[in-house]
């Protein structure tokens, strides 16, 4: 046990967020992502939800301020009848963790997929919303 570390922090995913340096991204991913065969580095986050999991991770993790939008998120598919109200609770956790509005990214699905090869690691969780699977770019510790 550490003081001040969220426990929702298993020790491998707090492993990979120490690696990670600037410009880096890391995944979130919902319960429907192919999370094994998109990822460079996988963490298991399974009965966690990706809320808790973005706040406890923006606890330590500064998102870039030398881009527009350091965080990106799935699009909704033309023609699905989804609206992903879990996107609020992104916005407000990412505006409260950085102390000011942040701007948020959209890209469509297969861009996502894409990106998410790319990206330092990619957290599987159990999260059970649609379209909830987010990237976040780490930023610098001033």
């Amino acid at each position: 046990m550490l003081k001040g570390i969220p426990p929702i922090l298993s020790p491998d995913l707090l492993k990979i967020l120490t690696e990670m340096g600037h410009g880096d991204e890391i995944v979130l991913a919902d319960s429907n992502f192919p999370a094994v065969s998109h990822a460079q580095r996988l963490i298991r986050a399974d009965g966690h939800s990706i809320p808790d999991l973005l706040e406890a991770i923006l606890t330590l993790f500064p998102l870039d301020t030398y881009v527009e939008q350091p965080i990106t998120l799935m699009a909704v598919e033309l023609g699905d009848d989804v609206e992903p109200v879990i996107w609020q609770q992104y916005q407000q956790i990412a505006n409260e963790k950085e102390g000011k509005p942040i701007s948020i990214d959209m890209i469509d699905r297969f861009s996502f997929y894409e990106r998410a090869k790319e990206t330092y690691a990619v957290v599987a969780t159990g999260e059970r919303a649609l379209y909830a699977n987010v990237i976040i770019k780490k930023g610098v510790i001033r």
